[in-house]
């Protein structure tokens, strides 16, 4: 049986850390970069065949990987719970680049902006969340934040949180956003109910309700571009 080589004695092009190093990240293929993350393998495996099963278990879709949970990566052999604790923070990590911006961030005027700002913490989940954007009068975000966990078909919107958090933040007006994981982004009866509920208790306080947007995969709905706010 022909003896299987480890990492450190392939050729230098072929090692994921000396190919990165000398051609850049960009020339890595996707199991060359999980293999510098994972680092290393077993006896029977090298890090680099961790991550091409790993990968092959979601169709080769690094999204797909990255909506793994914590027990799902450590089905993988040789993926101990280091490791897969490893991946989690990267696939994180990625998720807060996608929605942060290194400049100031201008105003929302339009719901595909907002939805751009929120989308990537929501599209990809198997349960439903509730998430509040907070805005000053120049329609700049002040803050986002999570309202509530739900199950796969609901999420609870508690008006009088987001009214409090709203005033103690001195917000102007607020985005309502939610997911559906079903990804049909049309609202039900329910949404447009607590829809209406919001809006009315903001008013009270001087606080504009500008959209609810329900995010579902890379699509959304916005109750403000269909006029029902």
């Amino acid at each position: 049986m022909k003896q299987r080589l480890s990492i450190k004695e392939w050729s230098k092009d072929e090692r994921p850390r000396e190919k990165l190093m000398e051609k850049g990240s960009e020339n890595l293929s996707d199991s060359e970069l999980l293999a510098i993350i994972i680092s290393s393998g077993t006896k029977e495996e090298s890090a680099l065949d961790i991550s091409r099963k790993l990968l092959e278990k979601c169709d080769n879709n690094l999204r797909e990987l990255s909506r793994s949970t914590f027990g799902q990566l450590k089905t993988t052999r040789g993926l101990g719970p280091g490791k897969a604790v490893a991946l989690l923070a990267v696939f994180e990590i990625c998720k807060r680049i996608m929605i942060t911006s290194g400049k100031e961030m201008p105003g929302i005027r339009s719901s595909e902006y907002a939805a751009n700002v929120i989308s990537p913490l929501l599209r990809d989940l198997s349960h439903e969340e509730c998430w509040v954007l907070y805005l000053n009068r120049a329609n700049k975000l002040i803050s986002k934040e999570r309202l509530s966990i739900g199950g796969i078909s609901s999420t609870v919107v508690d008006v009088k949180i987001i009214v409090r958090n709203a005033l103690e933040k001195l917000a102007s007006s607020i985005i309502l956003v939610h997911n559906h994981p079903s990804g049909n982004p049309s609202p039900g009866d329910n949404d447009k109910m607590q829809t209406k509920i919001l809006k009315e208790a903001a008013s009270l306080f001087d606080i504009t309700l500008l959209d609810h947007l329900i995010i579902a995969g890379d699509g959304y709905f916005s109750f403000a571009d269909d006029g029902l706010i």
